[in-house]
């Protein structure tokens, strides 16, 4: 089909919204999918039972009449269709009962399409919706009347490419039976994916109606080996508004003041450079101004001026103050114009109703403004508030964070919203939609290891959102990985824009919450049944790499193993050597390793007779895992584990050897010869640092959680952390930690 053809079927779609109709019927859509290339079945609509014979004998049998009827979304319940007829007869009969049903249903016809049947073939569903926050989704899977029992679907963001397609098609369990398993003869893979295209790629119908169509399904697409046929279409439409995925026009005011000096077009992509040097005022700020410190009392903006002088800001820091001459000790001043120079981050802790004219008043003085003041667009009242102060933002040329949140943590720049925060910079960078839990991020963080590049929150996020963040620190080079914190993504399709540009650059690791199932409109299709929240973002994982986590405990685990890991770019982790003492602990691993796809087999032969050649004490096993009872580990007071480990490295290949340490065996022991779980470690170091490169290296620190065994894996977990070992907890968390950086190489991997 041509693009005029497709500018057509596009106009006609658009007719159809912009007149209140909530579905094109099936004939209708079928013609729009001709349109955009999907090969549908020869057909006619007719008028009656008379009509129908002569179309009959036209088209030739098998035939299938159905109902037209924008009114009656699913055809069979209705009973609106009959298939399978041979005969003029059967075909008249068959039009006079789709009548007489849609008469008893109450149900206004059109007519009745006549159809001839496709070749047999696999039944696949492949469909599409405009999700909220991304826009278009396009979706493939097993089709035929048990879709939303067999739950056999993916998805994927639109535009598609044929590589997404081809995966798609491998990821839906239905692959084999196209493939020719058990003897069939293989099906046009080809024409399924110039299917998906067809709906989601480039040109495709989703991408290019998005505004106006609300779902898709097709189900059946009967794949044969002569082609996919559309045997079943179904187009409902959405009433006439903003495109989903990106900020209501209605809404421009509350959605982002972006349009700013600060904000440049991105018709000419940024380079790292100007894109780490525009976010520089907010994480390595010069001068800082903050408005609601009291002289007397203590408020919030009070403890961050603390927090920050702790941590080492080195700037200027201006309290705004009508009174005082003094605030914490700092010379303050009257307003922002009496500053005297060029604000780079303005912290705003005033009452809300304060908050729009104060950040007006900062119309060529100030850079970035965070209001942590509540009140606004996360309750009922203050939406109105919260467009003035959008608006307030917009008109000042003032970048905006919040409101309603805490702010920056950022080491290197000296900002801190909470204590006990790091002091020292790392590889980490967070962006979070909550406060409460990036003060989680960062204190359990810390306990962990992880050290941060800067870590941002970001409250309403009426203008800077997780996609500006995002862009920050993937073009940050003191970053090596991002985690985000996500509840609600504004402009979705900008965050899908910068994870694409930037896929397979560094790791990305997202914790998603508040995630419900689609609503409304979405059980009128098997593909909006389908389309849940989740389902969605593990299509989005599977195109840019992203890694999707359940809990803040995997979040923490995956982002320590990035932090000291360096993702391979040729091939995935696979094979793991654990080592370690405690044998029921070793079998529990190696199960929850196979769980995720990670493989403890058997090592080579010549690495099990090196190991059996040092003459270990009974009881230890040298095959995969290896399992040293405490006795074992204590030869040579413990240095016995760089042997061992010596011989793994120079006899085998292991894509990963994780070491674990039952810390109260030796802690507890009553055998004081020695320090053997220090030299244990030591051990353990020294043979990381002679086979650096060789294979991923972590360890895991088990304790009892008593003080003695706690102090003790605090002090090892930070020798490891500066050795470039990441260190968990429990075999669990090291297992989803390995499988995350294996799921990465994959990607990486499969890119080229």
């Amino acid at each position: 089909m041509t693009a005029d053809d497709r500018r057509d079927a596009a106009r006609r779609v658009h007719e159809a919204r912009d007149a209140g109709r909530p579905a094109l019927d099936e004939a209708q859509a079928k013609r729009v999918l001709a349109a955009f290339g999907l090969a549908v079945p020869a057909g006619e609509v007719v008028a009656d039972a008379g009509a129908a014979a002569a179309a009959a004998r036209r088209l030739g049998f098998p035939l299938a009449v159905k109902l037209v009827s924008p009114a009656a979304i699913h055809k069979s319940e209705v009973g609106g269709v009959r298939l399978g007829l041979d005969s003029e007869v059967r075909v008249r009969d068959a039009v006079d009962a789709i009548a007489d049903a849609a008469r008893r249903h109450a149900v206004q016809t059109e007519g009745c399409l006549v159809e001839r049947m496709a070749e047999p073939g696999t039944e696949l569903v492949l469909g599409g919706l405009v999700d909220p926050r991304f826009g278009p989704v396009v979706m493939l899977g097993s089709g035929g009347v048990f879709v939303e029992i067999l739950r056999d679907t993916v998805f994927r963001v639109c535009p598609i490419d044929a590589t997404d397609a081809r995966a798609m098609i491998d990821a839906i369990r239905a692959a084999p039976l196209l493939r020719g398993a058990r003897g069939r003869t293989p099906a046009d893979e080809d024409a399924v994916v110039a299917a998906l295209l067809a709906v989601g790629g480039e040109d495709g119908l989703l991408t290019t109606c998005a505004d106006a169509i609300a779902e898709l399904d097709v189900n059946p697409l009967i794949v044969s080996p002569s082609g996919a046929v559309a045997c079943d279409a179904r187009l409902l439409l959405r009433p006439a508004g903003p495109a989903a995925g990106e900020p209501a026009s209605t809404a421009a005011a509350t959605a982002s003041p972006v349009a700013t000096a600060s904000s440049p077009s991105r018709a000419v992509p940024e380079t790292d450079e100007a894109i780490v040097a525009r976010f520089r005022p907010l994480l390595a700020p010069r001068v800082v101004a903050v408005a609601g410190a009291s002289a007397t009392g203590f408020t919030p903006a009070n403890d961050f001026i603390r927090q920050c002088l702790a941590l080492g800001f080195s700037g200027r820091m201006v309290p705004i103050h009508p009174k005082a001459a003094t605030v914490e000790g700092l010379p303050a001043a009257r307003t922002l114009a009496d500053v005297g120079e060029p604000i780079d981050y303005l912290y705003v802790a005033v009452s809300a109703a304060q908050v729009p004219e104060l950040v007006a008043s900062g119309a060529g003085r100030v850079r970035y403004a965070q209001v942590i003041s509540s009140g606004f667009g996360e309750i009922a009242g203050g939406r109105e508030l919260e467009a003035r102060l959008a608006a307030a933002a917009r008109e000042a040329g003032v970048r905006l964070l919040g409101p309603n949140c805490l702010g920056v943590y950022s080491p290197s720049g000296g900002l801190a919203f909470v204590g006990d925060c790091p002091a020292e910079p790392g590889p980490i960078g967070i962006v979070s939609q909550s406060g409460g839990l990036a003060v989680d991020v960062l204190l359990r963080g810390k306990s962990r290891g992880l050290r941060f590049s800067g870590l941002v929150t970001l409250g309403n996020s009426i203008d800077l959102g997780p996609a500006d963040l995002l862009e920050h620190f993937m073009a940050d080079p003191d970053t090596r990985a991002v985690g985000v914190y996500l509840e609600d993504v504004k402009a979705g399709r900008r965050f899908v824009e910068v994870l694409r540009r930037h896929a397979a650059r560094k790791p990305v690791v997202v914790l998603l919450g508040g995630q419900t199932a689609q609503g409304g409109q979405a059980a009128a299709s098997h593909t909006g049944s389908l389309a849940t929240p989740l389902a969605v973002w593990t299509g989005l994982a599977q195109q840019t790499g992203l890694l999707v986590t359940d809990t803040l405990e995997q979040f923490l685990d995956v982002l320590t193993a990035f932090q000291a890991l360096e993702p391979r770019r040729d091939r995935e982790t696979r094979r793991c050597v654990l080592f370690g003492n405690g044998g029921g602990t070793s079998v529990l691993a190696a199960d929850a390793f196979a769980r995720r796809g990670l493989v403890v087999e058997p090592m080579a032969a010549p690495a099990i007779a090196a190991l059996e050649a040092l003459g270990l004490p009974p009881g230890t096993s040298v095959v995969n895992p290896i399992d040293a009872p405490a006795f074992t580990m204590k030869q040579e007071d413990g240095r016995i584990a760089e042997s061992i480990l010596d011989l793994v490295f120079r006899h085998d290949a292991p894509d990963a050897v994780v070491v674990h340490l039952n810390l109260p065996v030796f802690v507890k022991s009553a055998d004081r010869r020695a320090d053997f779980l220090a030299n244990l470690m030591a051990a353990t170091l020294r043979v990381r640092a002679r086979h650096a490169g060789r294979g991923h290296f972590a360890l895991v620190l088990r304790s009892d959680g008593s003080p003695e065994c706690e102090e003790r894996k605090r002090t090892f977990r930070t020798e490891a952390t500066r050795a470039g070992i990441p260190a968990f907890d429990e075999m669990t968390n090291v297992a989803d930690a390995l499988s995350a950086v294996a799921a990465y190489e994959r990607f990486v991997a499969r890119r080229g």
